[in-house]
């Protein structure tokens, strides 16, 4: 015996000596799947009681509070009795002065959870301070565009199938549809739009509405509405009408009885999301009327209920000779003619989610009409799940440009959150990069934008750094040394990817049917698909002349935005080929020519991804094994795709400047016919795998 346990401790305790080293410097990452809680998603609410919808917020509230390791003697939860006006529905006080026994305060039960999750984030974080906080949100609906279809694929999704199993529904549910609640209620997202845009008409039939009412009923006590994605021709699919005019009176009376439909099944549905007269999606145009008439004709059927209409603007033609100003083409002449609770959905630039863009001069020109900000969480154009990008930076480069609509400080925040004139709907969307894969967006560190997305919502004015540093901290380590190198290889991860990929207001390159990898010479059916109609690659130079001698895109902006942008010695340096098309001699601000500031970027690009490699592998100790390892994986093909991008788009540029390479740039590793030649196979519903993309070698 005395032998059998020597034997036994020989090979137990280094197991045990093993994992105690290994906690102390990092939590296990249950594959990721814990986002920022660090703990398992299914324990804490597991057992509390949300039946009851006068306590279930606050239940929840006090059992994440228990989880924490808070009693009621150290953090006291008070619904008040006379409300207070400055916090509204949704807003709480944290009292910390008294650092023996926390206060949170709110009007509502959801105000509580909020709070909750708020001091908890704080106190994780270091953030709490002994003094008095209130918080109120940025935006009142907070909301998630999910591009989810029946079938259980994702249009631009990039980690894995749907989290609905509609075909499960309504009789069986996942523990997943809880935990998603609770992470979106812990960063102040309070709706989701469960369907795509490309909608189809089933998702109203009884059949489904009974499995929506399931999903409502679950997010319910987290704060969180659901809203359906509707296709505008729902009469002629679901009814066998002939027509879906918004002004015929039996398809007003199809969608009055349809909306009270929904409502008897959820009583709190939030409303619709519209596509329409957009990428062969049915609108009111294919009657002769507008989208004021296609949006208040369902914004009509919604009103009894305190529903709303988010109406897309992301609106192109074939004919239409620049993309970028077809939306304020179409919208502004209908300014004050919609509803008020009618939201113009708009994306934070004028094309379409690239890298970078001006934002949509949209923001700057609708003066009587609610608007709001529509963002992409999911990287569609930004390298899928394989490529690191933190995108706060991006979304709010847009949120805090000066639009001048009404003197300067009229930033599309301002304007959208109704503070520089009256609206009756305050919101804001984000296009989620949410699956079903185990740690839920495909790329651990892709999380971060989900993360980001809810913080910004809540409060546009906290910065890109506070909010990755918190995300860091929450999902992965607190060690000083882990969050100050991986944050700064985050934030500098956009910009990076802008260099490698389209530098200088270069957009919309991508291959152009999954948007994975260049592709320049691509040729698609219609003129406004092909990369050669943005970049305008010629012997004469390289860009879109959107100035008043192209196609005069700059005269939607204000002054002194117009003049700005109209001028190529004035246009900043990040959207010049974006406004002008440029001689390829052409003498930058820094002295170089376009040419060789084009190689330049591209090598900083490349140079930026290599070092990403370096800095993940210096806080190795900081990260579980699976956790790092899928990381670093990603890291190494985002700087072959670095080069990738570069030898395609320098040597198919080349072709047309008859310029060579800089001798201070690195060698390029293929030829242009067999780059050409190259074709990925996957579809827009599937990230690439990493073994299928080109092979390039790293120095």
């Amino acid at each position: 015996m005395k032998k059998f346990l020597i034997i036994l401790n020989a090979i137990i305790l280094p197991v045990i000596l093993c994992a105690c080293v290994s906690c102390a410097n990092f939590q296990s990452s249950d594959e990721g799947h814990s986002l920022w809680f660090k703990t398992s998603n299914t324990n804490v609410v597991k057992n509390v009681d949300k039946s009851d919808a006068d306590t279930a917020s606050l239940n929840i509230a006090k059992a994440e509070l228990k989880q924490y390791g808070k009693s009621e003697d150290e953090v006291e939860l008070s619904l008040l009795s006379t409300k207070d006006k400055n916090i509204g529905d949704q807003g709480y006080t944290i009292d910390a002065s008294d650092s023996s026994k926390i206060k949170i305060s709110a009007n509502t039960q959801i105000g509580l959870l909020y709070g909750t999750y708020a001091y908890i984030r704080n106190d994780k974080t270091g953030q709490l301070k002994n003094n008095v906080v209130t918080e109120t949100p940025s935006y009142n609906n907070r909301i998630l565009n999910h591009w989810d279809n029946l079938d259980g694929t994702i249009e631009r999704g990039y980690a894995g199938s749907s989290m609905w199993k509609w075909e499960e529904l309504p009789n069986k549910t996942r523990p997943e549809y809880e935990e998603y609640a609770r992470a979106n209620a812990a960063i102040g997202i309070n709706g989701a739009v469960l369907n795509n845009v490309n909608a189809k008409p089933e998702i109203l039939t009884s059949e489904y509405l009974e499995k929506v009412k399931t999903l409502a009923d679950i997010f319910r006590p987290y704060g969180i509405k659901v809203y359906l994605s509707i296709n505008f021709a729902s009469p002629k699919h679901l009814a066998n009408l002939d027509t879906a005019d918004p002004l015929n009176p039996q398809v007003i009376k199809f969608w009055n009885d349809k909306v009270a439909e929904i409502y008897n099944y959820i009583p709190d549905f939030g409303g619709f999301l519209v596509k329409a007269n957009s990428e062969s999606q049915a609108g009111p145009q294919d009657y002769g009327r507008n989208h004021a008439d296609g949006a208040n004709m369902l914004a009509d059927a919604l009103k009894p209920y305190g529903g709303i209409v988010m109406w897309r603007a992301f609106v192109y033609s074939p004919q239409s000779e620049d993309r970028a100003k077809q939306a304020v083409e179409e919208f502004q002449p209908l300014d004050g003619q919609f509803r008020d609770n009618v939201s113009i959905q708009i994306k934070n630039g004028p094309v379409d989610f690239q890298p970078r863009e001006p934002f949509s001069p949209l923001f700057g020109c609708m003066n009587k009409t609610n608007i709001m900000p529509e963002v992409q969480i999911t990287q569609e154009y930004l390298g899928h799940s394989i490529y690191m990008a933190y995108l706060h930076p991006m979304w709010k480069e847009c949120l805090d440009s000066d639009t001048y609509q009404y003197g300067s400080g009229s930033t599309v925040a301002a304007i959208t959150q109704g503070k520089l004139r009256q609206t009756s709907i305050s919101a804001i969307a984000g296009v989620t990069n949410i699956g079903d894969n185990a740690n839920w967006c495909g790329h651990d560190l892709a999380q971060a934008n989900w993360y980001a997305y809810g913080r910004m919502a809540w409060d546009t004015n906290a910065t890109s750094q506070q909010i990755v540093e918190e995300f860091l901290k929450l999902a992965f380590s607190d060690n000083e040394d882990f969050v100050s190198k991986v944050s700064g290889m985050m934030l500098d991860s956009r910009e990076t990817i802008v260099n490698y990929q389209e530098p200088y207001g270069l957009h919309h390159i991508f291959e152009m049917n999954h948007h994975y990898g260049p592709g320049p010479w691509d040729v698609l059916s219609r003129p406004d698909w092909c990369p050669s109609y943005y970049h305008k690659a010629a012997a004469d130079g390289l860009g879109f002349n959107r100035a008043s001698t192209g196609s005069n895109a700059v005269s939607q902006y204000n002054e002194p935005l117009k003049s700005l942008y109209s001028n190529p010695e004035t246009c900043p340096d990040e959207l010049l080929l974006w406004f002008h098309h440029l001689p390829w001699n052409y003498k930058m601000k820094n002295g170089e020519t376009l040419w060789n500031a084009l190689h330049h970027k591209y090598q900083a690009g490349i140079d930026s991804a290599k070092s990403y490699i370096d800095t993940w592998d210096s806080v190795k100790q900081y990260v579980d094994n699976t956790r790092f390892n899928r990381v670093r994986e990603k890291l190494v093909r985002q700087a072959k795709d670095a080069i990738w991008w570069r030898d395609a788009q320098m040597l198919y540029f080349q072709t047309f400047s008859n310029l060579p390479f800089p001798s201070d740039v690195s060698p390029t590793q293929k030829d242009l016919e067999w780059l050409e030649n190259f074709k990925l196979d996957i579809t827009n519903y599937e990230a690439p795998k990493i073994e299928d993309l080109p092979d390039y070698k790293l120095d």
